[in-house]
């Protein structure tokens, strides 16, 4: 899903991948460190953008880089819980055989 971000020196357009409640992958171009603060703008489906406080825990040179929430107001936090439940809900069961 589309996104925008904002660190120490770039601000960028990205798409999100592997969201969960606690984090993201951010799949972008533009220099991060990890242990960097980023401010970070996802657009959920159907949603209004929220709006995350997050650490670099992990990047990938020319790909993008992983983070993990660290703060959000509790409105933004129940949008992305009922977003992932939905999602999560909608995914059929693999059957292995």
């Amino acid at each position: 899903m589309p996104a925008h971000w904002e660190g120490v020196l770039f601000r960028n357009k990205a798409d999100i991948t592997d969201l969960s409640i606690s984090g993201c992958f951010v799949l972008s171009g533009g220099k991060v460190e990890v242990r960097e603060l980023i401010y970070l703008e996802i657009e959920l489906p159907k949603r209004r953008t929220i709006t995350l406080w997050a650490e670099v825990v992990d990047e990938a040179s020319d790909i993008g880089f992983a983070v993990k929430f660290n703060s959000t107001s509790d409105e933004d936090q129940q949008l992305l819980a009922e977003y992932l439940d939905e999602v999560f809900k909608s995914e059929p069961i693999k059957k292995s055989g």
